[in-house]
């Protein structure tokens, strides 16, 4: 099968490591196919660039639909675009999000998420809502670490993620933690073993998942809000959009 992976952000280097991770998880049959848009934010670090991020990210997903996508996975942790996304494609999408929430309350009764900025912290929230996984998230934790600062092993990024999860279990009483960015992706193994939980990662928890959806032959439903989007004329830049 093939899966499309879309990297949200205009950054190479980050979509290289997601492909990276991707693989390493991915059944030997399965062909990642890694793309980035060429127009929008470096990284997304809340509302404002996820809302830029979106048309490029939508276009990606057009032209992996047309190029035979089995599935999509949107890896940004804030599931950027995740409801257009599935209003457009005729593949299935998963948001890394959505997956890494989902596979924790399969393993945990509390779980806890560890993200880079506190910006983030508020968008998650209102997705865990929005999935019906409030209740099983202890806590959202921030590390304080830029997005760009994870496209390599930075030691100082490490330390302070690892300092959350710490304080995750003691004080949130966590039984797993799910990592709350795709450049984190490389480090759940790592953060597992040293911590002595489930550490889970959205990137390798969507490719799984995508994998069971495709062989179970299940598409997104258009018996409601992801019906396919009506024809109309779209101005501007926006014109290459309109569906």
């Amino acid at each position: 099968m093939r899966l499309h992976v879309v990297n949200p952000n205009t950054t190479a280097a980050m979509t290289a490591k997601i492909a990276a991770a991707a693989r390493a998880i991915a059944l030997p049959d399965t062909v990642i196919d890694a793309r980035q848009p060429d127009m929008g934010p470096v990284s997304i670090e809340g509302f404002y660039d996820e809302a830029f991020a979106v048309p490029g990210m939508l276009g990606c997903i057009r032209e992996a639909d047309r190029d035979g996508a089995d599935a999509h996975l949107i890896a940004c942790f804030d599931d950027t675009g995740l409801d257009a996304a599935r209003a457009v494609a005729n593949a299935p999408v998963i948001g890394i999000g959505e997956a890494g929430f989902h596979v924790a309350s399969l393993i945990a009764a509390r779980f806890a998420v560890v993200t880079t900025l506190g910006v983030s912290i508020v968008p998650i929230e209102h997705n865990l809502k929005k999935y019906g996984l409030a209740e099983r998230c202890a806590r959202v934790r921030a590390a304080e670490v830029l997005v760009l600062a994870l496209e390599e092993r930075n030691a100082d990024a490490i330390g302070k993620i690892s300092a959350e999860i710490t304080a995750a279990i003691r004080d949130d009483r966590a039984e797993a933690i799910v990592l709350g960015c795709a450049g984190m992706a490389d480090l759940a193994a790592e953060l597992s073993a040293t911590h002595g939980l489930p550490v889970v990662d959205g990137v390798a928890a969507a490719v799984t998942l995508a994998e069971g959806l495709v062989r179970l032959g299940l598409t997104t439903s258009r018996l409601g809000p992801y019906a396919a989007p009506r024809s109309k004329t779209y101005a501007g830049p926006f014109a290459p959009f309109q569906p």
